[in-house]
């Protein structure tokens, strides 16, 4: 069917049912949320084959612009979420964070590393999310189809870690630059002065100081964001949606996205939470080391100190993201992510014997 030892429930039956035979238009609803891109008439665009080198780009073009401009969107929170890290008396609430911060500088104070957060998130979506599929790919493919039926979810977790771990070297240094100007007032107007005033203080290498900190806190993050992405879909068609994927509207898959992004992303927010403490401290001072941070901030305050903010920021974040990839790969005549319950998938089959 095709060219991959891909267990079928990995990708669901409608990516299948493209592969085996021409996909039939399906009745798209005119009404759409802003983010969500009207589908193409299917029956008249060429198909992207599975694992193609067009597919790995289309995935990654999708992953830059869900990564991208949704970091870059939520600039003002992070702003205010990486001041109440670093010094919490003084940025003791949300409220507070926000009132000191536009008194003190005022609208454009919120938008201080708006630059760096929205290439180096680009970067990062483009790896998160090209790789992705790739290593899901290719660790289904390494496993055989009945131990990559058997065992998903490490599947959906090993190919999640590696392709972040990749991508974080590649987001690392800007995520250096982000913070040293979000929580160091008059320390540079952006980037273009940002990053060469930065690499004067702290040498090159300094650019990648936060990197095991960051994997800290971006692998299990991802690894949570795919891994309960791909299962809550299951469970969503399986228990909630009245219907099987394969019958449902591409508008109503986005639909099952959206709402999965969203419940995996409270779970990434939480789990990531004490690694992006450390992150936000260590690049904030020079001599700031793990040690020091995990001794002075105390491991509660590590996995509690402004969370019910990147709570909220990162679960409306997540949710995005997962619409934007989604209904990018809609556009271009892909499936949608999410495993298709087993049974479905053996029905389907048994349909077609």
């Amino acid at each position: 069917m095709h060219n991959s030892r891909l267990p079928d429930s990995v990708y669901g039956t409608a990516a299948l049912a493209c592969l085996s035979q021409p996909c039939q238009a399906q009745n798209v609803s005119t009404s759409r949320s802003a983010f969500l891109m009207a589908a193409p008439d299917e029956s008249k665009q060429a198909k992207i084959p599975l694992y193609s080198a067009k597919y790995y780009q289309a995935c990654t073009i999708g992953g830059i612009l869900a990564c991208g401009p949704t970091h870059t969107s939520v600039t003002p929170l992070d702003v205010v979420k990486c001041n109440m890290q670093i010094d919490s008396r003084r940025y003791s609430s949300i409220g507070t964070g926000f009132k000191i911060t536009l008194a003190e500088g005022g609208i454009s104070n919120l938008l201080r590393g708006w630059a760096p957060t929205f290439i180096g998130y680009s970067i990062q979506g483009a790896g998160k999310y090209g790789l992705y599929e790739y290593f899901k790919h290719l660790y289904a493919d390494m496993a055989g189809a009945q131990t990559a039926a058997n065992y998903q979810t490490p599947l959906f977790l090993a190919a999640s870690a590696s392709a972040e771990f990749l991508a974080d070297i590649g987001l690392c240094p800007l995520e250096a630059v982000k913070v040293k100007i979000q929580t160091s007032p008059g320390y540079a107007k952006g980037l273009t002065d940002g990053l060469p005033k930065f690499v004067q203080e702290n040498g090159v290498a300094g650019l990648w100081k936060g990197l095991v900190p960051l994997w800290g806190r971006q692998i299990p993050y991802t690894m949570m964001k795919f891994a309960a992405f791909e299962n809550i879909v299951q469970a969503l068609y399986t228990n909630v949606v009245p219907k099987p994927k394969s019958d449902c509207s591409k508008t109503e898959q986005l639909g099952v996205s959206f709402a999965a992004g969203y419940l995996a992303g409270i779970l990434c927010a939480v789990i990531s939470h004490p690694a992006d403490n450390l992150v936000s401290k260590l690049n904030a001072s020079k001599e700031a080391t793990i040690g020091g941070v995990v001794s002075e901030m105390g491991w509660w305050q590590l996995a509690t100190r402004g969370l019910g903010l990147r709570i909220a920021m990162i679960g409306t974040l997540t949710a995005t993201q997962w619409a934007i990839y989604d209904s990018f790969k809609v556009y271009v005549g892909l499936p949608t992510t999410g495993a298709a319950p087993p049974s479905e998938n053996e029905e389907e089959h048994a349909k077609k014997a």
